[in-house]
C-alpha cells in the first residue's frame, strides 16, 4: 500500500479528509514558513539559496540563481538541472512534481500548476495532481502559466502572458490563451546558443 505523498504525486485523488493527510498539511506549513523567510527582508545569494534548498528538501546545484519572492505551496516535488534561472514572483505549485531542465530559465511571474480540483462541487476541496516536464534551455516569458499534466521540450519559448494546457514540442515558439504554436527556434540558433 503507497502513502499518501506517493499517491497525491501519481494523480490519485486526494482529500484532506485523508486519515493520511496531515502529513501533507505539515509539509505546505513548513514551507509556508520556508517562504516567509525568503521573501522577508534582504537575503545574499548563498542565504537564498540555503532557504531554496530547505524548501524543496534537497540539495541544488550551486549554479541555480533565484531572484525572491518566491512562492510555492509544497517544495518537496521541485528538480532542477544546472544553470537554471527563476526571476521575480514565481509560483510553483509543486505537488504533482515540477522538473525543470538545465539551463532553464523562468521570466517574472510565472506560474507552474500541477495541482486541480476535482469537478464535483460536494468534493471540491479534493484535489488531483499532474507533473509538468520543462525541457533543456526553455524560456518561460513574464507572466506565463504552464498547467498540470503539460511537457515543454527542449530549446522552446513560452511567450510572455501565454497560457499552456497542452504539451510544447522541442524548439517551438507559442504564445496566447490557450497557447499556440506561433513559430519555432532555428535549429542552427539552437546549436550555437542564439534565440530570435
Amino acid at each position: 500500500m503507497t502513502n499518501i505523498l506517493e499517491r497525491d504525486r501519481s494523480g490519485e485523488p486526494v482529500s484532506p479528509d485523508d486519515p493520511e493527510y496531515e502529513t501533507i498539511r505539515r509539509i505546505i506549513t513548513d514551507t509556508k514558513r520556508l517562504c516567509i523567510e525568503l521573501n522577508t527582508g534582504y537575503h545574499t545569494d548563498k542565504e537564498t539559496h540555503s532557504l531554496f534548498e530547505q524548501i524543496v528538501g534537497h540539495d541544488v546545484d550551486p549554479s541555480f540563481r533565484l531572484n525572491p519572492p518566491f512562492h510555492t505551496d509544497f517544495g518537496h516535488n521541485i528538480t532542477l538541472g544546472r544553470n537554471v534561472f527563476i526571476n521575480w514572483g514565481c509560483t510553483l505549485m509543486d505537488r504533482g512534481g515540477i522538473s525543470l531542465g538545465d539551463g532553464t530559465f523562468l521570466g517574472p511571474n510565472v506560474q507552474l500548476i500541477t495541482i486541480n480540483h476535482v469537478r464535483n462541487p460536494y468534493r471540491r476541496t479534493t484535489t488531483i495532481c499532474r507533473p509538468i516536464t520543462i525541457g533543456e534551455r526553455v524560456w518561460v516569458g513574464a507572466g506565463a502559466i504552464i498547467l498540470q499534466g503539460v511537457a515543454v521540450g527542449d530549446n522552446a519559448i513560452v511567450g510572455a502572458g501565454a497560457v499552456v494546457t497542452h504539451d510544447v514540442p522541442k524548439n517551438a515558439i507559442v504564445a496566447g490563451n490557450p497557447a499556440r504554436i506561433i513559430g519555432e527556434v532555428d535549429a542552427g540558433d539552437a546549436q550555437i546558443g542564439i534565440s530570435r
